[in-house]
């Protein structure tokens, strides 16, 4: 097993509490977080529980440096998927300075956690789940 510098392993464990906590935010308060779900989404409250459980599962994958690869891809592409469907349209389209404001900070968190995400699962090659032979 590969060893980590304690700092990494630390930015690690910083990340997975990260996620833990908002997973288990958006477990418990789903109704809060359901006006920023576009009514053209089709499955709307639901979609927090997913994130939330996503968030809790990819946190406890960090971790325990179990199925890194295959829960940080994962979790990128959710995140993708929420920042083009979700954060952008209301960022943009909001009339409100304050909704706009959340919206934008919202794309920039995404997008920083999508990026540490992808960044653990590139340099996760333990993991078996390699799409190049130089991945």
């Amino acid at each position: 097993m590969k060893q980590y510098h304690p700092v990494s392993r630390l930015a690690i464990y910083l990340l997975s509490a990260v996620l833990i906590v908002l997973g288990i935010y958006y477990l418990t308060h789903p109704i809060e977080l359901f006006v920023f779900v576009p009514e053209w989404l089709i499955g709307g409250v639901y979609w927090a529980y997913l994130l939330g459980g996503a968030y809790i599962l990819v946190g406890v994958s960090f971790i325990t440096n179990q199925f890194v690869k295959f829960s940080g891809y994962t979790m990128v592409v959710l995140l993708f998927i929420f920042i083009v469907a979700i954060h952008i349209p209301n960022w943009l389209n909001s009339g409100d300075k304050e909704y706009r404001f959340f919206a934008f900070i919202n794309v920039l968190k995404d997008t920083a956690i999508a990026a540490f995400a992808l960044h653990l699962s590139a340099g996760a090659h333990h993991q078996h789940l390699h799409f190049e032979e130089s991945d």
